[in-house]
């Protein structure tokens, strides 16, 4: 009796393996951040602002103030 050989099955399930190693190996390329030191981060990038929608309302005030008096 001859042993019947599943050829698509075989392939599936060998992609599937591929598949599954080039996941962890790409994983495992992606480098792990420890100990940020926030303080730092946010001194490179300067100050955040607050609040958007007080700079802007306070921002056109300014300039109609400065109008008249010029």
């Amino acid at each position: 009796m001859g042993v019947t050989r599943l050829k698509r099955k075989d392939r599936k399930n060998k992609a599937r393996a591929n598949n599954r190693v080039a996941r962890i190996k790409q994983l495992l390329l992606t480098p792990v951040i420890r100990n940020v030191d926030m303080d730092e981060l946010r001194a490179q990038f300067g100050e955040a602002p607050k609040n958007k929608k007080a700079e802007t309302a306070e921002a056109p005030a300014a300039q109609k103030e400065e109008t008249p008096a010029a």
